[in-house]
Order: C-alpha cells, then structure tokens, then sequence
C-alpha cells in the first residue's frame, strides 16, 4: 500500500504554472499525496500571457509537471486540455508528450456509466472570444488584487484576524461579474445537454462547484491561485469537491511522516527538458515570433 489517497479520476484546472500566483507548493504537495487512474488537466496549466511577458519558472513550478509526469509513469492516463492561457498547445491537439495526451476537449465516462463534457470553458466566455486585449488586461488585474490579498492576509495573520479574500469580494459583490458566471455557467450545461452529456466538467471562472443545472451535473475544479481545489470521483462514482489545504491539513493533524523524493531533492532543473514542457516552450517560442 502506497498510503496515498485513491481516487478513480482526479481533474485539475487554472494551476496558471508560470505565474507568481500560482500556489505551487501546495499543489506538488497534494499531487505526492494522490494517486488516481484517470487525471484531467483542465486547462491553463501553463500561464503562457505571463510568461511572454516576463519569464518566471521557479523549481516550484517545475516539480509539479516532473509529480504529473511521475503519474503518468505509473500508469495513470493523463489528458490535458489546453485553455486559453495556454492555448498554443491546441496546436498538438491528438499528439501525446511524456505519456500525456493533448485534447482539445474529451468524454468522460463515470463509473455509473454518466457521459460528461471535459472542457476548460474559454469559449463560452464572450471576452476571451471577442476581446483578447480586454481578458489580458482582466488577467493582469486580477493576479495584482490576488497579490495584494496576500500581502494584507500576512498582517491579518499577525494581527489574529481570520483570513479576507478580497478577489472574492470583489467578484461575489459586482453585479456584472455575478450575472457573468450565472451566464457562463448556464451556457455551458445548455451545450453539454443538448450534446447528450449528463454532465460537464470545466474551470475558467476561478469558482470551485459542484451544483446541478436544469438537469445537468456541473462540476467546475476551481484554480490554484485562490481556492486550491480539485474535482475528484470516487470507485462508486460518488463526486466531491476537494479543498486541498484542508486535505493537507488533515494529513499534518494525523503526524504523517514525509519522507522526501528524488523530486524534492533536485536542484533547478531545466524544465525544457521534460516532455511535457518542451511543447509548452516550442508554442511560447512560434507565438513570440509571430508578435515581433
């Protein structure tokens, strides 16, 4: 026995690898804690629009592409779906890189036999369709507030005040954003039932759910520069929502010993070496290009 939490399918969204945002060191942590048979990597792994526009990839960064390749070696299927941070991997689309295969979106069939929709959401999103300029400048600002949420969360911390998450603020209390995320995810059950899936699974929108909408299961895994979040499916079927701190946290309150890995004892890697990346680098290098 491994001692790792087991799951039939484990999806993945918004890691947003690349960017300062991204909370690297719980993700690694929880991806050395699981093991599944099936993992769906629901686009934006890579925050390619951060990246052309400062490269920053911390060692971090790259053990959670070297513990996804790891799971692979040990036989899970690996599919990612590129999202439209990381779009220059659609161009692979069918093409498979360190055992992890390239869709553009992909049916998963649930241990109760249920047909679901995996996709990363983009294109049900009017803004990234209509106004790439617009969703960059959005993505600019959003990872700023999430910077500055950290900053007055570390004196909160100090001062013993529970934490205040001011993106999500921000988000919940705007009207406009509220009637953008009813919409987005409406739109996107309408497009799974009329497909005949029972359900969809995305991310996108940064909001962690599992709900029904009008008869469709709707399943969204969140991200991993606020909530920390993951969609896991059980043996039986069963779905939940994983908060993966609280995941953490639990293993810390049983004293779980942990030993380190060849993965944690590595030293800044060259991440153009992994499979998996050198795709990500070839995209990142032909879009630079275009630009100049």
């Amino acid at each position: 026995m491994s001692g790792k939490k087991h799951y039939r399918t484990l999806f993945l969204s918004d890691l947003h690898l690349g960017s300062r945002a991204c909370q690297s060191e719980p993700l690694a942590r929880f991806l050395k804690h699981v093991e599944c048979d099936q993992l769906y990597l629901v686009g934006d792994v890579l925050d390619m629009w951060r990246l052309k526009q400062k490269w920053y990839f911390p060692n971090d960064h790259t053990k959670v592409i070297r513990r996804i390749l790891k799971m692979s070696e040990k036989g899970t299927e690996v599919v990612f779906i590129p999202g439209n941070h990381d779009e220059a991997a659609r161009r692979y689309n069918g093409l498979e890189f360190g055992g992890v295969t390239i869709k553009l979106a992909a049916t998963h069939e649930s241990a109760t036999g249920e047909r679901w929709l995996v996709c990363h959401g983009d294109r049900f999103d009017l803004v990234v369709q209509h106004s790439r300029l617009l969703a960059k400048v959005g993505g600019v600002a959003y990872e700023t507030l999430v910077s500055l949420d950290r900053r007055v969360n570390a004196i909160r911390r100090r001062l013993g005040r529970p934490h205040l998450s001011l993106s999500q603020i921000v988000k919940y209390r705007v009207k406009k954003a509220c009637n953008f995320i009813s919409k987005f995810e409406a739109a996107l059950a309408e497009a799974a039932s009329k497909d005949g899936f029972h359900g969809v699974v995305c991310g996108h929108i940064h909001k962690a759910e599992i709900r029904e909408i009008d008869g469709v299961h709707y399943y969204n895994c969140g991200d991993w520069i606020e909530s920390c979040s993951a969609i896991a499916e059980h043996e039986d079927g069963r779905m939940e929502l994983i908060d993966a701190k609280a995941f953490l946290a639990e293993i810390d309150a049983r004293g779980v010993r942990e030993e380190s890995d060849p993965i944690e004892l590595e030293t800044e890697p060259d991440w153009h070496a992994l499979p998996l990346t050198s795709a990500f680098s070839a995209g990142i290098l032909e879009e630079l290009e275009e630009a100049v």
